[in-house]
């Protein structure tokens, strides 16, 4: 999604209004962010918008990115936020093979997720099609990746093959790199 830098763009304040109903759209989308809503968009603080090349929005405050949102698409949070608190969001795991082409922007495959080494959560915690998931890597603590499934983790199961995630945000893409200062 973010393969090649991101040039500067424009950037603009976000009305009070604007921005509580974007607080309570993040917390619809992301419960598990419920408990730290006030240390990342705390009420008082100046929310911006960053206009993005591929029709992507780009939200933050005082140039810390918080979540970008695709034109047709659910907010998705930055890796950075997904960093600070990784377990409010749904979490699946590559394995180490898999590594090299997450990180060069290549689709996410299902053998990635089902060989040993990935790891997808059990039924009863599946995660739907649609669904924004964190993608961590096999031995490594940080999430390396986070993007919309195609597929639900059962179906990922089952068929063991083929794209899972078209694109996404991955460290060291243009959105992570972007300089905001």
């Amino acid at each position: 999604m973010f393969k090649k830098d991101i040039p500067p763009s424009n950037r603009s304040k976000v009305k009070s209004s604007v921005q509580r109903g974007l607080r309570q759209k993040l917390l619809d989308t992301y419960p598990g962010y419920e408990p730290f809503i006030e240390e990342i968009m705390p009420k008082k603080a100046s929310l911006e918008v960053v206009k993005l090349p591929d029709r992507v929005t780009l939200y933050t405050i005082d140039t810390t990115p918080l979540f970008f949102q695709p034109m047709d698409g659910p907010p998705i949070p930055h890796l950075r936020l997904v960093h600070q608190y990784p377990s409010a969001i749904p979490t699946v795991q590559i394995d180490r093979g898999a590594i090299r082409f997450v990180l060069s922007g290549a689709a996410l495959m299902a053998p990635g997720l089902t060989s040993p080494g990935g790891r997808l959560p059990d039924a009863e915690h599946a995660i739907e099609a649609g669904q924004v998931v964190a993608v961590k890597a096999e031995g490594k603590e940080e999430v390396c990746l986070i993007g919309v499934l195609k597929v639900g983790t059962e179906e990922i199961k089952s068929k063991g093959k083929g794209v899972v995630m078209d694109e996404g945000h991955y460290l060291g893409d243009g959105l992570w790199r972007l300089q905001l200062d």
